[in-house]
């Protein structure tokens, strides 16, 4: 297997974005452990300063621009963590930035972005509508800065695997979330480079799994952009997918998806045992865990990768509600 990105970049990207991002903690689980068999930690990367991985990618990005690309600005499509992660790198590199979004993306994630000191232009109900206005923004002379199919952004989120490798010896199994692949690509990347034989697994929703679809298909697919409690795994992989198709296909050894009732299931598990405030797309991993679906996971860590959901609807889920986003959308 031989793709663009290397072990090095990794490294590289490590050295590129360090003091701009957190270096976050790895806790065990004996929760997780004693349910599922294995030895679980949890790799906290929600408790990054935007609330999610995605400010690794974003400021890699960011911070390999050249000077012109910077004085032209960059621009985005986000579901809405990709978006907080471009505008605060943007913003403490002095570049101006725009988040095109759907109608799908919570208001908390909008307010967050414009928090960073973003422009944020809602077009659609899916991504592939919000890339329409990206595309017309692009032709006008900004930089586009994607969430996922990009070199510095896998790069960037791939400096999560190198921390894992730190804080785990001799690990074996790595449960990541997986919307477009640009994390799963980087973690994939890094781990096998180092011991091919630790297993990496995909976790997605089983609501709108556009990357899932896609490699059952053999081929970038389109997927319906559903409703669900992991709004930020929502999202195509896009037909003229150039990295994180084929790294995903080559690098990943299984994909899972869970149930809205299991990703509920995860958020309350995080909140009453692991003592942390988790969104639906950073639960998958746990989720995962508890409904069984990974076997033998061994010394495993589960990949935390965000907390920007609506605190009204994580206290309507860790209060025990049946929540359905789809019959309220």
């Amino acid at each position: 297997m031989r793709f663009e990105l290397t072990l090095q970049d990794s490294f590289s990207a490590r050295a590129r974005i360090k003091g701009a991002i957190r270096t976050t903690p790895v806790v065990g689980s004996p929760s997780l452990g004693q349910i599922s068999g294995g030895d679980i930690h949890l790799k906290l990367d929600h408790g990054q300063i935007t609330g999610s991985f995605k400010l690794r990618g974003a400021t890699n990005a960011v911070l390999s621009l050249s000077d012109a690309q910077r004085a032209k600005g960059v621009v985005g499509v986000s579901t809405g963590n990709h978006g907080r992660g471009l505008a605060y790198a943007a913003a403490h590199a002095g570049v101006r930035c725009i988040i095109c979004m759907s109608e799908l993306v919570p208001q908390n994630k909008v307010d967050g972005i414009k928090a960073h000191g973003a422009e944020v232009r809602i077009f659609g109900r899916s991504q592939d509508d919000a890339q329409v206005e990206v595309d017309k923004l692009v032709a006008g002379g900004m930089v586009m800065l994607p969430p996922f199919d990009h070199r510095d952004i896998i790069a960037g989120q791939s400096t999560v695997a190198l921390e894992m490798l730190e804080q785990v010896p001799d690990l074996q199994t790595v449960l990541v979330p997986l919307s477009g692949g640009g994390l799963i690509s980087g973690v994939g990347m890094v781990m096998k480079a180092v011991n091919p034989l630790i297993r990496v697994i995909g976790i997605s929703m089983e609501r709108g799994a556009a990357m899932y679809e896609s490699q059952k298909a053999g081929k970038p697919v389109l997927v319906d952009e559903l409703p669900t409690l992991a709004d930020s795994l929502g999202g195509g992989v896009g037909l003229e997918n150039r990295h994180t198709f084929a790294m995903t296909r080559d690098l990943v050894d299984d994909l899972v998806l869970v149930t809205e009732a299991e990703i509920a299931t995860a958020i309350r598990h995080a909140y009453w045992q692991e003592r942390q405030i988790i969104e639906g797309s950073g639960s998958v991993g746990i989720a995962a865990l508890l409904a069984g679906k990974i076997k033998e996971p061994g010394r495993c860590v589960a990949l935390v990768s965000g907390q920007n959901i609506d605190m009204a609807l994580h206290h309507r889920i860790i209060s025990g509600e049946d929540v359905d986003v789809a019959a309220e959308a």
